[in-house]
C-alpha cells in the first residue's frame, strides 16, 4: 500500500468518523457494550488503569504510560481530545497509532458498527467508535496494560466498560455542568462511577464535597483507596531548567531527585498521582518500593503537548489548554512561579459553554494585555461577546479583538515589541482557553 493510498484511505475513515458528529454526545453504555461483544470483548484482553477527574487527566495518563514503559511493559494509551490528528488518541508504546493500522482496525469494526446502529434509535457516536478502535487496537498489538482516560464524567462514559483494577481520580472542579450537574458533589458522583468492585483507587486531593461521593463509592463496592496527602504526595519541589525536581512520598516509600520536564505545582501533583497508580498496578506498597532509576527514567521521558508547551522563542510563545477556572488557576500560578516575563500578552479563544468571565479574571493580573479571538470549533464563543467580557475586566485599552487565530497571534507578537521594538528577550505570548485554541495555534506555529 503506497503512502498516498494510506493517506487517502485514512482521510476517508476520518470523514466517516466525523459524519457521526464530532461533538454529538449520547451516554448509552448498551451500544458500546453491544459493539464490543460483537468484536469479542477486546477490552478484556489486558488489564487497565482508568482515569477520570476535571483537570490533569491527560498529563497524568501520559506520565503513567511513560513510567510503565520504563518498567518494560508494552502500553496502550487512550486519551482525548486530540490536537492534530485523531490517531493521537490511540497510542502504542508512547507513539500515536499509524495510519495503516488505524484504517485496518476501522475496516474491521465498521460493518459491526452498522449492525449496532440498526438496533438502536441513535447511532454510535464518534467517541463510541474511537473507544472501540482503541480497545481493538490494544488487543491486536497486544499490549500488557492499557491506560484509559474517560471522555466525560465516568459512570456512563463509553470507556467505563473496562472495569479497571486501578482507578485514578484527578482533582474535580466545576465543568461540563450541562451534562454532569451543577455542584461538585454531583460531578464527583458521576466520576466515582469508574470505581468497580475490588478496585484500588488513587485519589488526588479533593474538596470535601468531591471526596465524600468517592469514599462512599469505595465503601459500597469494597474498593481500596489511597489519598493524596495521606498515603502519598509531593514532599518537596524545586524549579529547574526545563521543568522541576521532585521528592515524592509514594505508596512504597520516598522517591527523591525526580525530574519532570513539565511546569507547575499541578504537574507535580499529577506526578505523585501517576507514581501511586503505577505502584498500585505493579504491586508496590509498604514493603516494596519501585526501582528508583526506572521511576526517574519514566518521568524524565514524559511530555504533555499543549500544557504550558513552549513552541517558539523571541518572543517566547507558550500554549496551554486550560479551559475552566480550576485549570486556569493552575496555569496562572505556574506562569508566575516559573517564568520571569517582563511583558506577557495573552491570546484567548474559548468555547461558548465555558465560564469565560472567570478565565479572564484569573488572567488579568498576569497579562499586560490580551487579544481575543475565535477558535475553529463550531461551538466557539463569538469574538464580539468575548471582547465585551474582556473589556469589562481588563479595560478597553488593554484588549484587542480579531476573529482569526493567525491575526490574533500576529497581533500579540507585535504587542510584545511595542515598548522596545526589536527587543524580545523576557517577553512572551500565552495562547490559551481551549484545547481547540491550542491545536489551532500549534498548526500555525509548528510549521
Amino acid at each position: 500500500m503506497s503512502e498516498r493510498t494510506d493517506r487517502t484511505e485514512f482521510a476517508e475513515v476520518e470523514a466517516a468518523l466525523n459524519a457521526r458528529g464530532f461533538t454529538r454526545m449520547r451516554f448509552e453504555l448498551e451500544k458500546i457494550e453491544t459493539l464490543l461483544d460483537l468484536l469479542g470483548s477486546p477490552q478484556r484482553a489486558y488489564p487497565s488503569i482508568h482515569l477520570t477527574g476535571t483537570n490533569g487527566k491527560t498529563s497524568t495518563a501520559r506520565m503513567i504510560d511513560s513510567l510503565l514503559r520504563a518498567f518494560g511493559l508494552h502500553t496502550g494509551r487512550y486519551t482525548s481530545p486530540h490536537l492534530e490528528t485523531v490517531r493521537e488518541r490511540i497510542s502504542l508504546d508512547g507513539e500515536a497509532v499509524g495510519e495503516e493500522r488505524f484504517v485496518a482496525t476501522y475496516r474491521e469494526i465498521a460493518p459491526l458498527a452498522e449492525l449496532v446502529d440498526q438496533r438502536f434509535a441513535e447511532p454510535l457516536t464518534y467517541f463510541d467508535m474511537t473507544t472501540a478502535l482503541a480497545f481493538a487496537t490494544f488487543a491486536d498489538a497486544p499490549v500488557d496494560v492499557a491506560v484509559v482516560e474517560v471522555g466525560l464524567g465516568g459512570a456512563e462514559d463509553a470507556t467505563n466498560v473496562i472495569q479497571a483494577g486501578v482507578a485514578v481520580i484527578t482533582p474535580i472542579g466545576l465543568d461540563h455542568t450541562e451534562w454532569l450537574g451543577d455542584t461538585i458533589e454531583d460531578i464527583a458522583l458521576h466520576k466515582a462511577g469508574i470505581i468497580h468492585p475490588g478496585a484500588t483507587v488513587i485519589a488526588a486531593a479533593q474538596e470535601e464535597e468531591a471526596a465524600r461521593p468517592i469514599l462512599e463509592r469505595c465503601a459500597e463496592v469494597n474498593a481500596t483507596v489511597a489519598r493524596e496527602g495521606a498515603e502519598f504526595g509531593v514532599l518537596r519541589r524545586a524549579v529547574a531548567v526545563g521543568g522541576q525536581v521532585l521528592t515524592i512520598q509514594g505508596l512504597g516509600g520516598v522517591y527523591e531527585e525526580i525530574f519532570i520536564p513539565l511546569h507547575g505545582a499541578h504537574q507535580a501533583q499529577n506526578a505523585a498521582v501517576a507514581l501511586a497508580a503505577v505502584e498500585a498496578f505493579l504491586g508496590a506498597g509498604a514493603r516494596r518500593q519501585l526501582d528508583i532509576e526506572a521511576v526517574r527514567e519514566g518521568f524524565a521521558a514524559t511530555s504533555s503537548p499543549g500544557r504550558l508547551e513552549r513552541v517558539r522563542t523571541a518572543p517566547t510563545v507558550l500554549l496551554d489548554g486550560a479551559h475552566n477556572p480550576h485549570g486556569m488557576a493552575a496555569t496562572v500560578a505556574a506562569v508566575q512561579e516559573e517564568f520571569a516575563f517582563s511583558k506577557l500578552v495573552g491570546v484567548l479563544a474559548v468555547l461558548g459553554d465555558k465560564d469565560a468571565a472567570s478565565l479572564l479574571e484569573l488572567l488579568e493580573p498576569v497579562l499586560d494585555s490580551i487579544v481575543v479571538a475565535e477558535n475553529s470549533s463550531p461551538r466557539a464563543m463569538p469574538v464580539d461577546e468575548l471582547a465585551e467580557l474582556a473589556r469589562e475586566i481588563f479595560g478597553p485599552e488593554r484588549v484587542q479583538a480579531t476573529r482569526e487565530m493567525p491575526d490574533a497571534i500576529e497581533a500579540a507578537v507585535a504587542e510584545t515589541e511595542s515598548d522596545v521594538p526589536g527587543e524580545l528577550s523576557g517577553v512572551g505570548v500565552l495562547v490559551t482557553g481551549s484545547v481547540v485554541t491550542v491545536a489551532d495555534a500549534r498548526r500555525l506555529l509548528k510549521r
